[in-house]
């Protein structure tokens, strides 16, 4: 596949970034620790994001408009953006949005400042966050509310 090289390690550039995928329009940023494997990704632009390959983003594989587009739908901030053409840059909305998932985390969008248990803050656009307690990862959910059986109530 044009654009690829299978067999250099992927790069890491910036902290708590796992990997940095770059063309000359966008960088998308992974960090998996935050990643609730939504799917989001996979379903919306296959052709980059592919978990059967490595490396699993590809970036020369749709417009960097697309590429945007779909990192947007991650509801965690796992996949973040760097446009370096020109184009919009990733902002956090307004009004921030909470939204409790039926038996699950609170879904997060806006300007987040999120002070973690250390004193470190993260400056987010979006978040999904621990309701059940539980999670390995706090004050980020790792799924473990699954794992639990974690239930809201109706």
């Amino acid at each position: 596949m044009a654009g690829i090289d299978n067999h250099q390690p992927e790069a890491r550039k910036q902290p708590g970034v796992a990997r940095e995928y770059r063309s000359d329009e966008i960088i998308v940023y992974w960090e998996p620790r935050l990643c609730t494997h939504s799917a989001r990704c996979l379903q919306g632009l296959p052709q980059v994001f592919d978990n059967e390959r490595y490396p699993w983003v590809d970036v020369t594989a749709a417009s960097a408009d697309q590429i945007a587009e779909v990192v947007m739908r991650c509801p965690t901030s796992a996949l973040r953006f760097e446009r370096l053409d020109g184009g919009s840059q990733e902002e956090g909305f307004e009004p921030t949005i909470i939204q409790a998932r039926r038996d699950g985390p609170l879904w997060v969008r806006g300007r987040l400042q999120i002070v973690d248990q250390d004193g470190s803050v993260r400056e987010l656009n979006r978040a999904v966050l621990c309701r059940c307690g539980h999670s390995a990862n706090r004050p980020f959910c790792d799924n473990t509310h699954r794992k639990i059986g974690f239930k809201t109530g109706d």
